[in-house]
Order: structure tokens, then sequence, then C-alpha cells
């Protein structure tokens, strides 16, 4: 069981997670929505596509681009399609 933690607060666990360039991605059904708030971000992959993020927000605290996916991916990366990983000190942990 993976599972993903900021401020306090499970954001995501599950036992289905993919790991690609050594990154948890976990699966969309698995995350706590609650604490997903949609950004403007993106960036661009060169074989996984273009990224998407989430400001992450837990007791009014705000964790900005903390969580990324990829709504669309290239073929080399559809097993991670809207799957959900994290950075900028969310704690992922087995």
């Amino acid at each position: 069981m993976s599972k993903a933690t900021w401020n306090g607060a499970l954001l995501a666990e599950s036992d289905n997670c993919e790991v690609v360039d050594g990154n948890q991605y976990f699966p969309p059904d698995s995350i706590d929505t609650q604490y997903f708030k949609p950004s403007n971000t993106q960036t661009t992959c060169p074989w996984k596509g273009v990224a998407s993020y989430y400001n992450i927000e837990v007791d009014g605290k705000v964790n900005a681009d903390a969580a990324w996916y990829y709504p669309e991916t290239k073929e080399a990366a559809k097993n991670i399609k809207g799957y959900i990983s994290f950075w900028k000190g969310v704690k992922v942990e087995k």
C-alpha cells in the first residue's frame, strides 16, 4: 500500500500505483479530492505529454502545484493517463 500525505492529511492511498521515472503515480479514484484544487500550470514531457497540476490545500495552507497528472498521454505513458503524482514536500511512502 502506497500513501501520500502532507500537512497531516492523507491525500491518496492505493495498492495500484504505477512507478514512472522514480515517481509513484496514484490512480484517480485513490485521491481525496477535497484537498485538490486545479492549477493553471502545465509542463511538457517529451515522452509522456502535457502535464496539468493541482494545488494542495490542507487546513488553510496551500502547496502550489504539488501534484501533477497527464490528462492525455503519449503512447509510451498510457499506463499513467489520469494518474496523480506528488512533489514539493508531499511525503510518499509504501
